[in-house]
């Protein structure tokens, strides 16, 4: 390995997903192989030339790529680069049907699966979000079907509500998509669509929303943000603090702050409560 590539490679604790690898490549060339699982990539600098079923293929920044189990291929930069950065999620065979293997090596490239697959791989890289990171893979998952024919969506609405019923039961344990999808006897791409149609977000949403009004409690009672992150299920203080300001507009610290002042006029404490100036 030269100075200039650089790897990472981790496992993370998301239902399917064997392994993630982020990669620098300067002057490799991979030579032909196949892999065992399902490989989600995306290309962010430079370009990636490989063969795939006896076609000439290339991977850039504007699709994502999606490369079936079992079915050989080489790679290395494209002619005039060189230099590649990509990041690649490898997710176990029976993620998607085996069935739409060959859709895959005659369409490859997806420019519609790009915007979840980066949200897929943002979500990947923080720690915390597993469960949007589950939601995403589901989503590249029902976008490749639905591009190969497959079964119309159906929303269920009772489904819906069992499924929030499930997560209200323990909003700071949570669950996987694929533990609900077990539990629930249905599939977690048809868990996700059904609850998003019934409730308007998304599982991962919902239960984010919720942890955070479980926060805005224990921090007006007066515990420390750092203690009510764990409290409430945030992986730590630094991921409360950005789902928080996401929905309130204000830190966990600033919140907690102003629930300690007692002298507000009357028309402030609306404002005031979440850290923001009376108007």
């Amino acid at each position: 390995m030269t100075d200039a590539t650089s790897l990472h490679a981790w496992h993370p604790s998301v239902p399917g997903v064997r392994e993630v690898l982020h990669a620098r490549m300067t002057d490799h060339a991979y030579p032909a192989h196949a892999h065992a699982d399902w490989a989600l990539m995306l290309v962010d600098e430079g370009a990636v030339v490989y063969d795939l079923g006896g076609r000439r293929r290339i991977a850039d920044a504007t699709s994502a790529t999606l490369l079936p189990p079992g079915v050989a291929h080489d790679g290395r930069a494209a002619p005039g680069a060189t230099v590649f950065r990509k990041r690649v999620v490898y997710l176990d065979a029976s993620w998607m049907p085996e069935s739409l293997a060959g859709a895959a090596v005659d369409r490859p490239a997806r420019a519609d699966l790009l915007a979840a697959t980066r949200r897929a791989h943002r979500a990947l890289a923080t720690a915390g979000e597993e469960l949007a990171a589950e939601a995403a893979l589901v989503a590249v998952a029902e976008e490749v079907r639905a591009g190969s024919g497959g079964p119309a969506p159906v929303r269920d609405a009772s489904l819906a509500r069992r499924l929030r019923d499930l997560l209200e039961s323990d909003v700071p344990a949570g669950l996987t998509l694929a533990e609900a999808g077990r539990v629930l006897g249905a599939h977690p791409a048809h868990l996700s669509r059904s609850f998003s149609a019934t409730y308007g977000l998304a599982p991962h949403r919902y239960l984010t929303s919720r942890r955070v009004d479980l926060a805005r409690g224990l921090l007006v009672g007066g515990a420390r943000p750092a203690d009510v992150a764990a409290a409430v299920g945030f992986h730590d203080q630094a991921h409360l603090t950005r789902h928080f300001r996401r929905v309130l507009g204000t830190t966990p610290g600033r919140f907690a702050s102003s629930a300690d002042e007692r002298t507000l006029s009357p028309g402030e404490g609306s404002a005031r409560a979440v850290g923001l100036p009376a108007a």
